[in-house]
């Protein structure tokens, strides 16, 4: 094993390194592809294997195992590390990979998988978390979670040099100190250009010494004529008033923007009672800059001035997770980074969050003392303080983190959706499938919804969705033909009859998924009509009900409670709210029509072609009340136009 790999663990001394390629090398040379070059023969039975058991000489080395931290590989019958993990006892973990089926399918597949295994010992907990995240990265085991380390971070840096340069760069090197990481390009322009607006710091790249000042070797640029710059190539600005520059620049990286700030009111007051106005003037555009910055950059008022912050997310499928770190000065975020990880639905949140913060600490050289956390990880850290805050300030801070942590999520989804919107479908499709129990993606789903007021007017809403969005063209209206006064069973079940007999009848395909909206008795009344059409069993059906959104599936009398962060639950309430909308706005179409010609109905004598005469003339059926008997006559003949206005004027015509 390359002793690269743990010469910057910090707690490991050069023994350990020695007895940890010893172990985990055991005489092997290890492939470039993460592995040994030996073909390992594997003595575990298909009973073993079905059951989960050990063959005879990997449980006589889990039977040796000593009950100390370390950390352990699994290997296949190729020699490839296919797993690394960590323990505070190493018997006591292994073991328990071999005792039992695992309610993670994945955990059950490694576990069959596994022929060898290699084990090395450390000596606490956390030196095994180091040496874990080292060996996952060199050897991409496929049943770990893995760091997704892609992208390269900005930094700000200012540069050794007699006059320093101060820019924005995305690779750290020799020679300079580094302030950062910016998770947002934006952020680290923010604060360069504040530093901008308030020190006339060269951005040239000669390199000046006294003696090519002293000569004029070097020409004024245009930062100089704009007050970009205030020339120290020239001499214009000498060393130590440059340094003095430089001096505040850095406690303008390190957070300390609020004392900046008082310097400069504190600046410009004294220049004012000077008579020196116009400098005064100057200061102060200063100091509004600082202003405005701090107002954006302070996120809380805490009493630490150094805090910092893991927040943590996990995607809808458990598959990735995102940890947030902030590190906060005097309530103002100097450094934020997000922490990408793949294959995370085996691995606890505790598991990741240690395996975070190991990382973060390793990454910006971090010793931390006080660590604000939504939960505890599962390693012990010497010497931190971990707090989970359930109110105020720090449960703020906390949320801003988990907030970071969520956006990077969205974006990445949005960003992968646009890139293929197909994976995005199947995705959200294999969610589905998942959380209702399907046999099959529910390309094709189909909720109905009942609308009418004590009765009257009932009609009926089928909306369509396909591939999890709107298919409007396939959005159907029912009129309740059969059932009498307001019994939303009976008119469940009717439509229901109506809609799928036709199209089995027309040979069309049939749903994947149906969803009525209401609890047990509309689910109830919809399992009958698939009864009786012979096609329950064929097609999935459930009920959403509106107080709690509760799922009810056919025969189970407790309700499925879904995530309500779940892509599968939001999709089943648009769908229901679509149908509503649905429904509701053709019951009301439907309910006025009924108002307006229901007095023109019970005229004898007047059909529908002298009622559409008569609104499309006069609007409504109170301008008819109101107009003459000529009106009425020029609108639908004298024969016609008499029935109407005598209905309307009985007393005049007797």
């Amino acid at each position: 094993m390359n002793s690269e790999l743990f010469s910057n663990r910090v707690s490991m001394t050069e023994e350990d390194v020695k007895n940890a390629e010893l172990l985990a090398g055991a005489g092997r040379d290890i492939n470039e592809h993460g592995g040994f070059n030996l073909e390992i023969k594997s003595d575990r039975t298909p009973d073993d294997i079905r059951h989960n058991r050990p063959g005879e000489k990997l449980r006589e080395k889990i039977l040796s195992l000593p009950d100390s931290p370390g950390v352990y590989m699994y290997l296949d019958n190729t020699g490839t590390v296919i797993y690394v993990g960590k323990a505070k006892r190493l018997k006591r973990r292994v073991s328990s990979y071999f005792n039992r089926q695992h309610d993670i399918r994945r955990t059950n597949l490694l576990v069959r998988s596994i022929v060898d295994m290699r084990f090395i010992v450390v000596h606490s907990e956390e030196d095994a978390l180091h040496l874990e995240s080292a060996m996952i990265k060199e050897y991409q085991p496929r049943y770990n979670v893995l760091l997704k380390d892609d992208k390269s971070y900005p930094w700000i840096v200012v540069t050794k040099e007699d006059f320093p340069r101060v820019f924005m760069t995305r690779e750290k090197g020799l020679g300079a100190k580094y302030y950062g990481p910016y998770s947002n390009v934006q952020s680290a322009k923010v604060v360069l250009q504040l530093i901008r607006d308030i020190f006339p710091l060269r951005s040239c790249r000669h390199i000046l010494d006294e003696k090519g000042i002293a000569r004029g070797k070097y020409s004024l640029c245009l930062d100089y004529h704009i007050k970009k710059c205030g020339g120290p190539c020239r001499g214009f600005v000498n060393k130590e008033q440059y340094d003095e520059y430089v001096t505040r620049v850095r406690a303008i990286l390190r957070g300390e923007t609020v004392e900046l700030e008082k310097y400069l009111l504190e600046e410009m007051g004294r220049l004012s009672e000077e008579w020196k106005f116009e400098q005064a003037q100057e200061v102060k555009e200063k100091y509004e800059a600082v202003k405005r910055y701090n107002a954006k950059s302070v996120v809380a008022k805490t009493e630490t001035a150094d805090l910092d912050i893991f927040g943590f997310v996990a995607s809808d499928d458990e598959d990735e997770a995102v940890v947030n770190f902030m590190h906060l000065h005097n309530g103002a975020v100097i450094q934020s980074i997000n922490l990408e990880y793949k294959r995370c639905s085996a691995s606890s949140k505790e598991e990741i969050l240690s395996m975070a913060i190991a990382e973060v600490a390793r990454r910006f050289e971090r010793n931390f003392a006080e660590v604000i956390v939504p939960f505890l990880p599962d390693v012990e850290f010497e010497k931190i303080k971990f707090s989970i805050p359930q109110r105020g300030d720090m449960k703020k801070v906390l949320d801003v983190a988990v907030k970071n942590a969520t956006q990077y999520l969205k974006d990445k989804e949005k960003q992968a959706e646009a890139l293929d919107p197909e994976r995005s479908v199947e995705k959200l499709m294999e969610t589905m499938k998942k959380d209702f129990r399907l046999e099959v993606q529910p390309r094709h789903i189909e909720c109905f919804d009942n609308s009418n007021i004590q009765g009257t007017n009932p009609v009926a809403s089928c909306v369509v969705f396909r591939n999890g969005k709107p298919s409007k063209r396939d959005y159907r209206h029912f009129i309740i033909k059969t059932v009498v006064g307001a019994d939303d069973f009976a008119s469940m079940k009717e439509v229901l009859h109506r809609r799928y007999t036709r199209m089995m009848a027309e040979g069309e395909k049939l749903p994947d998924m149906v969803v009525v909206d209401g609890g047990k008795g509309q689910l109830s009344a919809a399992v009958e009509a698939f009864d009786e059409m012979g096609i329950r069993g064929e097609v999935a059906l459930v009920g959403i009900a509106k107080r709690l959104e509760e799922i009810y599936f056919p025969g189970d009398s407790l309700p499925l409670y879904i995530n309500k962060t779940s892509p599968s639950l939001r999709v089943i309430q648009a769908m229901r709210d679509e149908a509503h909308r649905f429904g509701i706005t053709h019951h009301r179409d439907r309910r006025s029509k009924g108002q307006t010609v229901s007095e023109l109905d019970s005229i004898k004598g007047i059909g529908p072609a002298t009622k559409t005469a008569l609104i499309k003339q006069f609007k409504s059926v109170k301008r008819i009340k109101e107009a003459s008997l000529d009106a009425v006559v020029d609108a639908v003949g004298k024969a016609k136009g008499m029935l109407v206005y005598s209905h309307f004027h009985p007393v005049e015509n007797q």
